[in-house]
């Protein structure tokens, strides 16, 4: 049985990442890119993913397939509460976080509208992904800019802070502002909004018997980027070939090594998040290829001390220190 409380499935979110491993969903990709930018205040930087590329997953798309799929096998039923089942002697995969509520939590909360435009005002062969010529608010904040066609992309305003700015949430305004003064584009039409937050903190879930705790719940976002979801693909095929023995099986996880750095990076972003910007862009200095396995969870020690060089040192040796 699934158990989930949504009436129906339709596109309310769009997943997006380097495409590092293989995945069963190019049939459900809205389009891919071989080129992104970043840029700070007066300079911008150019990089080339052909390796790589960067995808965008419509989860419309996504749900349908899926759903098209559960639907051939008799024995899965569609239940929107637990309640109606007998579930004491049940195996659980659940993907329900718990986030405890607390002051100090980082988050990434965004909000994004695909728009048209009646002219072809875009180049769809690049993605802007992070611009961060914008106000910060003493936290990080940058515009985030697909363009799917010439006159159409998701452009979506994005925070890492610990959400206690009420100003941060006019995301409405923000989006109106950059796509007319920073974008110059007057007149398009906003067809697809959306809205969400990842928590940049590991959920409270704890380990239980006949339970496995999968997608945020189980620890797959990689907290110093919000990427997901092809650590879910990853550990979905970890318990698929370990099914039979899932619950002495070792408890599958991002890396050790990426939850230490990504620790020491986000008490560096919680204490100088005005040096972020520029710790952002020289990050993108070092090559393409590298950059995306390092935040990709792929790469190897001499990627991870080549990104290590880029960074401010002294910041970061205090901040492993503290």
């Amino acid at each position: 049985a699934i158990i989930e409380p949504r009436p129906e499935y339709k596109r309310d979110k769009t997943w997006s990442f380097w495409k590092v491993a293989p995945h069963n969903f190019d049939d459900c990709v809205k389009k891919s890119w071989e080129n992104f930018s970043i840029n700070i205040p007066n300079k911008t930087n150019h990089l080339e993913c052909k390796d790589y590329p960067y995808q965008s997953i419509d989860s419309g798309l996504f749900y349908k397939k899926i759903i098209d799929q559960l639907k051939e096998n008799k024995n899965i039923s569609f239940l929107n509460n637990i309640r109606n089942i007998k579930h004491e002697n049940s195996f659980i995969f659940n993907s329900v976080p718990i986030t405890k509520s607390g002051k100090d939590n980082l988050w990434q909360h965004f909000c994004g509208v695909e728009i048209k435009t009646r002219e072809n005002i875009f180049d769809d062969g690049i993605i802007n992904l992070m611009d961060f010529d914008c106000d910060q608010k003493e936290s990080i904040h940058f515009f985030y800019t697909l363009p799917f066609q010439k006159n159409g992309a998701l452009v979506e305003t994005t925070w890492l802070s610990k959400m206690n700015d009420n100003s941060e949430k006019d995301y409405d305004n923000q989006i109106k502002n950059y796509i007319e003064q920073n974008l110059k584009i007057k007149n398009y039409e906003i067809v697809y909004k959306e809205e969400g937050a990842i928590p940049l903190f590991y959920p409270s879930n704890t380990n239980e018997k006949n339970k496995i705790n999968i997608g945020t719940a189980g620890g797959m976002t990689r907290l110093s980027t919000g990427y997901t979801f092809l650590n879910i693909q990853e550990h979905s095929k970890y318990i698929r070939m370990n099914i039979e023995n899932i619950q002495s099986a070792k408890k599958y996880d991002i890396g050790k090594k990426y939850q230490f750095l990504d620790k020491v990076f986000l008490r560096v972003l919680e204490k100088h998040p005005e040096k972020m910007p520029s710790i952002f862009f020289n990050m993108f200095s070092a090559s393409s290829d590298t950059i995306i396995k390092f935040l990709s969870n792929k790469s190897n020690l001499l990627q991870d001390i080549s990104i290590i060089l880029k960074m401010p040192k002294w910041i970061f040796i205090k901040s492993l220190i503290n």
